[in-house]
Order: structure tokens, then C-alpha cells, then sequence
């Protein structure tokens, strides 16, 4: 039940070549899709399907993030840095979002829910931290050196992202998981694309 961040691995070969200062700007399509995503009405659901819900949603809020993160030019390291740094501007205002959806989201109907749900935001939390530590050090220096340090570290935050489940804490929660079997936004969440 790990949502697949395909997207992130395109951009991180982006800044793998603008490490090098050469290569061709990737082409970065969104994965998500974004119609058709039928949800279960909370008002006929069960409490925990209606927070289930509530919690897919917020997570799916980041999978849309991430798959329309602006591209990085990796023509020459001036245009990778300044575009590495646009997309850890995104990734950072992404992260937020998704950190605020988790908070309103209210306390779970069943044990488990806020432990989980307390634990990835502190993930998520984290890689905002990292992300926007890496956005900060491209946008302050001019030295290629620390550029390139920068550059390795902002494909760590993404990577790091690449491996994040999103709905793990479902999975240790019985009634949480079975719901989300049912709900149709957190099965598009599951989808592998092929």
C-alpha cells in the first residue's frame, strides 16, 4: 500500500545531471490521476471510514504535489541550482499542505489512528526541514562546490520522499486498513502505474 512517487525519480536523475553541468532537461509528466476519484460520502460511512477518508485524502494531496513539481534544467549548474531550488520551494510548500490536512483531520475514531497519523507527520516534517535547508543553501551560495553538495543533498530529500509511505500507519490499524480496502481515493492511492 506505498504510493509511488515515479515522478521523483525523474527529477532526481534531473539533478543527478545538473551535478555533472551537462544533459538535457527532463521531461517531467504527471502521474497522478485526477479525475475519476470516486470517495465514499463520510456522512454514510462508518467514523472510521470517514476518517480513513479524510487521511487518504490528505496524502493523495502530496502524490498530486509531487508529480507537478516544476522540472530541473540541468544545462549549466547556475540553471540546475536556481531550478533545484525552485523544486525544493515546491516540495517544501507541498509538505506543508499535506502536514496541514493531517492536522485537521480530527482524532481517530479507533487506538492507533493518532499514533500513526502523529508519526508521519513528524516524517513528513523532517524532509520539509531537510528540503528546505537544501533550498536555502542554493539560493545563498555561489560557490560550485557547496552547489554541488547541495545539489546531492536536495536528491536526498527526493529520494527520501521516493521511499516515504504515506499509508503505513493504515496497515497497523485493523478497522483503518479494512477501510481503506473500501475507499476508493485511498485504492488510487495503491495503484502501481505499470
Amino acid at each position: 500500500m506505498r504510493p509511488r512517487f515515479t515522478v521523483l525519480a525523474a527529477l532526481a536523475t534531473g539533478i543527478g545531471l545538473g551535478l555533472a553541468g551537462c544533459g538535457q532537461q527532463p521531461a517531467v509528466t504527471s502521474q497522478a490521476r485526477q479525475e475519476g476519484l470516486a470517495t465514499v460520502s463520510a456522512s454514510e460511512a462508518d467514523p472510521a471510514s470517514a476518517w480513513t477518508e479524510g487521511y487518504c485524502g490528505a496524502a493523495g494531496g502530496l502524490v498530486r504535489t509531487l508529480a507537478t513539481l516544476p522540472s530541473v534544467d540541468p544545462s549549466t549548474p547556475q540553471q540546475a541550482s536556481r531550478t533545484s531550488s525552485e523544486l525544493m520551494a515546491s516540495v517544501v510548500q507541498g509538505l506543508d499542505r499535506t502536514s496541514a490536512a493531517f492536522e485537521k483531520l480530527g482524532p481517530s475514531p479507533v487506538a492507533g489512528g493518532d499514533t500513526s497519523r502523529t508519526a508521519l507527520v513528524a516524517q513528513l516534517d523532517g524532509i520539509r526541514a531537510r528540503a528546505d535547508d537544501v533550498r536555502h543553501r542554493l539560493d545563498s551560495t555561489s560557490d560550485p562546490e557547496a552547489t554541488k553538495t547541495a545539489l546531492r543533498d536536495a536528491r536526498t530529500s527526493l529520494d527520501e520522499l521516493d521511499r516515504l509511505d504515506l499509508l503505513r500507519g493504515l496497515k497497523g490499524v485493523p478497522q483503518l486498513a479494512a477501510a481503506s480496502s473500501r475507499i476508493p481515493i485511498c485504492q488510487e492511492l495503491v495503484e502501481q502505474p505499470r
